[in-house]
């Protein structure tokens, strides 16, 4: 049996290259030289020094960051570093803007692989995807605010999730058919504050949330988990990625990380899949499927002993992922409002302007809203400024990206 991933080398455009995903990813491919070229790279531009290490080592043929002044510092320090003059010349094209990053998706690559955080990343995915590329998916809230528009667009098989969770139930679902398949168990490593009260939670500080106790992420990826909110998005995202019915989806807090999740199949058999906590061997499954990559990580000893613990989830301490099923049933626009007023409500915590325990229901507050305005005697004027929800089989970008400039304004009103 061969351990390469093909014959032909696979070409990747790396959206996010300078964050936890991208970094990771670049890890993975580095062990595998041979297997992967680096044709482009984006970020958002506030880690120009990395950005500049990550050209100089794997030479893309396109570069690009959200802003132009961002690409002039960019092209700058590329001419400015003394390594330039050890090595050949930087030929690829550095663009700036906030649509950069959608050029790179769309460039042609084997693999997009998109690490960018927030829905900022639904342009970029549907440009992957319209692109004919197998998309790597991180990027979870450009398929839950993009939903049918996305997975409309995609192919079947064209979408790798690379969420450790989702990716475990793809490797799941490979031991039965679809209609042998009763449930998806997420597990959720219960964040930071897991076997707290929901009283308990009111005075938590933007520090204590930030400090998750198994993986390293970005700030609002971070918060997420400790609201739980995160495994909503990923309960959202799982109906879409695979079909299967809310009501199927369970999550179960399981603290060690190890079990990422499982498939419970109609004969009574559930199917789990086990390894450390490290993003790499998703990502590595991302760029190579259906095939493994070996050695992407080191896997579990089981030499060692090993206590594997699961809890039931606590709604009434942790109301996100309710909050997330009720979104995603309603579809349409509200997904793309709950997770817009969520990751405005994040940036109020971390700024020490809202409380905790008022994410969530913050969120909710502009979803009724959303939700409630669609019957309302001034429907016509909330449907044009994205106020009012819009159902499913109606919905299109501009609607997206309306509801979401409308819940941001709403959150923020009401969060202040």
């Amino acid at each position: 049996m061969s351990n390469s991933v093909s014959a032909n080398r696979r070409s990747v455009a790396l959206l996010g290259s300078t964050g936890s995903i991208g970094t990771q990813a670049l890890d993975v491919i580095r062990r595998n030289r041979g297997q992967f070229d680096v044709v482009g790279l984006s970020a958002g531009g506030a880690n120009i020094d990395t950005l500049v290490d990550q050209i100089l080592e794997f030479r893309p043929q396109l570069v690009a960051v959200a802003s132009e002044e961002s690409a002039f510092l960019l092209t700058d320090n590329l001419i400015r570093d003394t390594r330039s003059a050890q090595v050949a010349p930087f030929t690829g094209k550095i663009i700036g803007g906030p649509e950069a990053a959608t050029e790179v998706a769309a460039m042609g690559a084997d693999v997009v692989l998109n690490g960018i955080t927030g829905s900022v990343g639904l342009e970029p995915t549907l440009a992957a995807l319209e692109s004919g590329a197998t998309l790597a998916l991180a990027n979870k809230e450009s398929l839950v605010v993009g939903g049918s528009l996305v997975t409309r667009t995609a192919r079947a098989g064209q979408i790798v999730p690379v969420d450790s969770e989702h990716s475990a139930l793809a490797q799941c679902l490979r031991s039965g058919t679809p209609s042998e398949v009763k449930a998806l168990v997420l597990t959720a490593s219960g964040g930071p504050f897991r076997g707290r009260k929901s009283a308990e939670l009111a005075e938590v500080s933007p520090a204590e949330a930030l400090n998750h106790p198994t993986w390293d992420m970005g700030p609002v990826v971070t918060i997420n988990s400790a609201s739980l909110m995160n495994k909503g998005l990923e309960v959202i995202e799982a109906h879409l990625l695979f079909g299967i019915d809310y009501e199927a989806i369970k999550v179960v807090v399981h603290p060690q990380s190890i079990i990422h999740s499982m498939v419970e199949f109609v004969d009574g058999s559930t199917i789990a899949q086990a390894s450390p906590p490290d993003m790499r061997l998703p990502i590595a499954l991302g760029l190579s499927w259906p095939e493994r990559l070996p050695r992407a990580i080191s896997p579990i000893n089981w030499g060692e002993a090993a206590e594997w613990t699961f809890e039931p989830l606590d709604n009434e301490a942790f109301p996100a992922v309710d909050l997330a099923r009720y979104a995603g049933s309603l579809a349409g626009t509200a997904p793309a409002v709950f997770n817009a007023a969520n990751e405005e409500c994040v940036a109020s915590f971390l700024a020490g302007n809202l409380a905790f325990t008022r994410i969530v229901p913050t969120v909710r507050e502009v979803l009724d809203t959303h939700v409630a305005n669609a019957s309302s005697a001034t429907a016509e004027v909330a449907n044009a400024t994205g106020a009012s929800y819009v159902k499913d089989s109606d919905l299109s970008l501009s609607a997206v990206l309306e509801a979401e400039l409308w819940a941001r304004d709403t959150a923020r009103g009401v969060a202040s």
